[in-house]
C-alpha cells in the first residue's frame, strides 16, 4: 500500500524506499491507533524523515485506507491470535 501510495515518486525504482516506516507503523495499527494518529505519523515521516512537505500528498486518506484495511483484516490480534493481519501495508 504504501508502494501503491509512493509519495516519494520512486517505488518502481527502490522498492523498500518505504520499509523503515512498516514496524513504527504496524505498531502503532497494533497499539489501537485511529486514522488521526496514523495521518500524523505518515505527515511526520514525509516531512522529517523524507524532507517533503506534506501538502497535497494526502496522508490523510493514506491512513484511513490503511485503518480500513488494518480493520477488514483483522487487525489487533485479529483471526488466529496473529499479531498482525496477514498482507503487506
Amino acid at each position: 500500500m504504501l508502494n501503491e501510495w509512493d509519495p516519494v515518486g520512486v517505488a518502481d525504482v527502490v522498492g523498500d524506499e518505504y520499509d523503515c516506516m512498516l514496524a513504527p507503523l504496524l505498531g502503532r495499527l497494533y497499539g489501537g491507533a485511529g486514522e488521526r494518529e496514523v495521518g500524523e505519523f505518515l505527515r511526520h515521516e514525509l516531512e522529517d524523515h523524507f524532507g517533503l512537505g506534506a501538502g497535497g500528498l494526502r496522508s490523510d486518506v493514506m491512513a484511513a485506507r490503511v485503518v480500513a484495511w488494518w480493520v477488514s483484516a483483522g487487525g489487533a490480534g485479529g483471526a488466529g491470535g496473529q499479531p498482525f493481519p496477514r498482507g503487506a501495508v
